[in-house]
């Protein structure tokens, strides 16, 4: 049998050994690696070309969202399945426009994960209940209709580099992380500072909480 091959990420280890445990048991899925933050979760990705992605959206040093963005230029055949605790529908249609194939809430039972993968693999779109269709294209519609969102001129690196200085990297730590210049991480946090208009250190870290790129407990 050709069984799916999977990629785990989440930052917590008892949510991945769980989830390896339950998807194990299934007879035509294959765990090949597990990631515990967004960088780690790219190399995977670029390392293990999966059929599927098992994706969290809050992550230390790069969120799930922006994985899903950048995900189809690393690893072009897989499936995103984003497992969230977020019922808001503004995470959902994020998630769907990053390319996510199916959404599943992490209250929802081990048969309904399965059946989400399942779905994902076969190339439909899966929302967990009590999320719909309906609702998602109703706010979807509402958000057309405003104004641009300044996250949205924000570059891929911009958008990085936001939340490991929110997290509180330095600029000379995030230059270390990403391979770059500690003067160009710096020139990327001035340019996002100013598109999103905001001051302070503070500023930034109030903001990356409100866009759910970090958690409240931060």
């Amino acid at each position: 049998m050709n069984k799916k091959t999977i990629v785990l990420a989440d930052d917590h280890q008892v949510v991945r050994h769980g989830l390896r445990v339950l998807l194990e048991a299934e007879s035509d899925f294959r765990i090949v690696g597990e990631a515990s933050d967004g960088l780690e979760t790219l190399e995977a990705l670029v390392r293990a070309q999966p059929d599927i992605l098992i994706l969290d959206l809050m992550m230390p040093g790069m969120n799930g969202l922006e994985v899903a963005r950048q995900a189809g230029r690393c690893s072009p055949r897989t499936s995103i399945v984003v497992l969230s605790m977020h019922t808001n529908e503004a995470y959902v249609v994020e998630a769907l426009r990053a390319g996510a194939r199916a959404y599943v809430l992490k209250s929802a039972t081990s048969d309904e994960l399965v059946r989400a993968i399942r779905e994902a693999v076969a190339g439909r779109r899966y929302l967990s209940a009590p999320l719909s269709e309906q609702a998602i294209e109703v706010y979807t519609r509402k958000a057309e209709a405003v104004v641009v969102d300044p996250h949205e001129t924000l570059t891929e690196r911009e958008r990085t580099v936001l939340q490991l200085a929110a997290e509180g990297y330095t600029s000379a730590e995030i230059a270390a992380k990403l391979c770059i210049s500690p003067r160009t991480a710096e020139t990327h946090r001035s340019n996002l500072m100013r598109k999103l208009s905001l001051r302070t250190q503070s500023d930034l870290i109030r903001y990356a909480i409100r866009r759910g790129i970090m958690p409240m407990e931060h």
